[in-house]
């Protein structure tokens, strides 16, 4: 029974991602012929059944920007870019879309130490970092062992200092994986989906307004609080807002 109820699944799959390709092909010519809203309305009902790509949401955005429609486009690029985050094609698109935006906020660059090390915590995803840690640990028993069973003192002096290294890269490794691990945490990105937005000082309708938003702006959501969000900007300007007025970008 159970092993019927996998091949019927497997079934459904299968129909299901070849139907989501005809329709995803059908949108790819309606945005060839001009029909960019039809070809949105199509590439929607693709996500409606919950399927997600780069090149799904790259060609949404392409939709989105020739019918100038702003959150939206920035929106499916950074979503498009969370899923193939090397792809120039999708930099460069979303670098052009950026420049639709009203609000122009300046970056707080890192400096220092702390420059350093996040710089060097972001050359490698978390994966990547636990993977180095592992090979480091492998390496230092394997090095320690060839240690133990040698004769010479230069083959020993050698594989001391070996494993000793080894051993550091592997603890290196892990703090920045866990490093990794919080700045990803701590990054809750979002857009603006409204002509303007009011951002207050505390998470009510009645505090006092600190600046305007406008669609299209990224912000990182730092709280939550009923229906209300806190947010960071680039220049590290704070206040709250409405959560109808963003859309957040790690959901999928």
């Amino acid at each position: 029974m159970r092993a019927l109820t996998i091949l019927l699944f497997c079934c459904f799959s299968i129909f299901g991602f070849s139907q989501n390709n005809q329709v995803f092909e059908d949108a790819n010519a309606l945005y060839n012929d001009g029909k960019y809203a039809e070809a949105i309305d199509k590439y929607e009902t693709i996500l409606d059944s919950n399927e997600h790509s780069a090149e799904l949401y790259f060609n949404l955005a392409n939709a989105n920007y020739k019918l100038n429609n702003i959150a939206p486009t920035i929106y499916y690029y950074e979503k498009a870019l969370l899923l193939n985050p090397e792809d120039k094609e999708i930099q460069n698109n979303l670098s052009f879309a950026q420049n639709m935006t009203i609000d122009a906020i300046e970056k707080m660059p890192d400096v220092g130490f702390s420059k350093i090390i996040n710089n060097a915590v972001k050359t490698f995803s978390t994966d990547t970092w636990a993977k180095i840690a592992v090979g480091g640990v492998l390496l230092f028993v394997i090095i320690f062992l060839t240690y133990h069973f040698s004769y010479t003192s230069s083959k020993k002096r050698l594989a001391f200092i070996v494993s000793v290294v080894s051993l550091i890269v592997a603890f290196v490794a892990v703090a920045m994986a866990f490093q990794k691990a919080s700045l990803d945490k701590k990054n809750n990105p979002a857009i603006v989906f409204v002509q303007e937005s009011r951002v207050k000082t505390d998470p009510n309708p009645a505090s006092e307004e600190v600046f305007r938003l406008h669609e299209g702006t990224k912000v990182q959501v730092i709280e939550t609080f009923e229906g209300w969000q806190k947010i960071k900007l680039p220049d590290n300007s704070m206040g709250w807002i409405a959560s109808e007025d963003i859309k957040l970008l790690k959901f999928f």
